[in-house]
């Protein structure tokens, strides 16, 4: 039997053109088969990339090197990107439906996940997510960000803890060398931070950053690592981890290491790593945080943690929660609102009562929750892919399949849409104004500056569409 749209390519869209995306269209491209697909990759922002863009921290030494391979699928030119586009706004569900064979949602999750203690809506207390946005230049948050905290709390003992971390405590001409919008730099010159802590409610062996984002940590210049020997707590579990993971060897070695060398400078910035503190409150003066309320644990032998009853208090004026992203629910697909996903099978959108939904798929964080590196998310989809393909020939047919449909609905419907050449062109507007900026002398010596980040979706639209 062949499918009703045998005689033309198959048509897909995808939602959300960050790593998920893209690797899900760079996959279906390569696949092996008998048959043409054509592609179109949209995403609400403006630009590419995702959280790529604008989830990590813009020092992160491994993002040029994933930018530069999602650049070169894209520039390829056999899959359409169309930016500034809003699923459940721009495009509805049966417009896709309408116009493609199958969808693939790859939105990815960029809210944060909730800290349920006392005080957490006080003014001071904020989701790690925001602020990365912030510093990233997500175009849709506000251009400043309060940063007069001297002792500054953050909870989470994962990557975007430390990153969180990192860039709190790092001095901002040091960040000159990334690509940081002028805004943020201007923000993070006027902190008067001294004292960053970061809290774990587990021990050591048990952290879930890996070790490039832990080494990156001791590269800040004029910032000492303190920990606290009472910290250092090792069960049979922990052991055992210690023993065969050559991971949690690297990392627990590297924070003994640092305990022993007991890091004090005199710098005038300090970065506190805690474990085995769990957040019981967050305290409030005059409706501000005022400080940050822990019950000290203990491993039980498994690697988990109990309570002691102890209480420890830590004067701070800031708090930022970093436990974990979250994803958002999307207009006229099925949401589990206690894991944060579409409910799918292998990557297979599930309706409510559990059954597939023919040609709608879901891919990344959306599809698994927001664990996991790149690789995880290469194999998530290779995964969706595979079972796509296995239900070509009962995919519901496009009723209008023609490449330029999209185009003409967008059009009329006076989306300011844009495409990848416009990217090229944002692209290169922004190494003009790292060009223009020159070089800037810091405390490092001179640092030439190599791109400038605009974050204005206006300001990005305009020079995507008119360079």
């Amino acid at each position: 039997m062949s499918h009703p749209a045998a005689d033309r390519p198959l048509r897909v869209a995808i939602i959300g053109a960050g790593p998920a995306g893209v690797y899900a269209a760079d996959i279906l491209t390569k696949a092996e088969r008998e048959f043409e697909v054509s592609i179109d990759l949209f995403d609400a922002y403006p630009a590419p990339y995702g959280l790529i863009r604008y989830g990590v921290a813009p020092d992160h030494p491994r993002i040029k090197g994933i930018v530069n391979a999602l650049h070169k699928v894209l520039d390829r030119g056999d899959i359409r990107f169309l930016g500034n586009v809003t699923y459940g706004r721009d495009l509805l569900l049966s417009d896709i439906r309408s116009m493609y064979d199958a969808v693939i949602f790859a939105t990815g999750a960029i809210r944060d996940a909730p800290l349920n203690v006392p005080g957490v809506e006080l003014e001071g207390s904020f989701g790690a997510a925001d602020f990365v946005s912030w510093y990233d230049g997500h175009p849709d948050v506000p251009r400043d960000w309060p940063l007069d905290a001297t002792e500054i709390a953050v909870i989470g003992n994962g990557n975007v803890a430390l990153d969180v971390a990192r860039v709190l405590s790092k001095h901002a001409e040091d960040l000159l060398v990334t690509e940081i919008p002028d805004n943020v730099y201007r923000g993070l010159a006027q902190s008067p931070v001294t004292d960053v802590h970061v809290f774990g409610r587990r021990g050591p062996a048990q952290v879930k950053f890996t070790p490039l984002e832990l080494r990156e940590l001791s590269h800040s210049r004029d910032v000492d690592i303190v920990l606290y020997p009472e910290d250092f707590e090792f069960d049979e579990a922990s052991d055992e981890a210690i023993k065969t993971n050559n991971q949690v060897k690297t990392m627990v070695n590297t924070l003994t290491n640092w305990l022993v060398e007991e890091q004090d400078t005199g710098a005038s910035r300090r970065l506190h790593l805690h474990f085995l503190h769990n957040p019981v409150e967050i305290m409030g003066r005059d409706g501000k945080v005022a400080g940050m309320r822990f019950e000290r644990q203990e491993l039980d032998g498994t690697g988990n943690v109990r309570g002691t009853g102890e209480m420890v208090d830590y004067p701070v004026q800031a708090v930022y929660r970093a436990i974990g992203y979250f994803g958002s629910e999307l207009q006229e697909v099925g949401f589990d609102a206690d894991r944060g996903v579409i409910p799918n099978d292998g990557g297979r959108v599930l309706d409510e009562s559990g059954r597939r939904v023919p040609g709608i798929y879901a891919t990344g964080w959306i599809k698994r929750g927001p664990v996991g590196l790149i690789g995880h998310t290469k194999g998530d989809a290779l995964e969706t892919i595979g079972n796509l393909l296995e239900d070509r020939l009962d995919l519901p047919a496009a009723e209008r399949p023609e490449a330029g449909a999209v185009v003409e609905l967008l059009e009329s419907r006076g989306v300011p849409y844009t495409t990848w050449e416009g990217w090229l062109r944002l692209d290169a507007h922004e190494r003009a104004l790292g060009a223009a900026a020159g070089t800037v002398e810091t405390a490092k010596g001179p640092v030439a500056r190599e791109r400038v980040k605009v974050v204005p979706r206006e300001d990005m639209v305009r020079i995507s569409q008119d360079g």
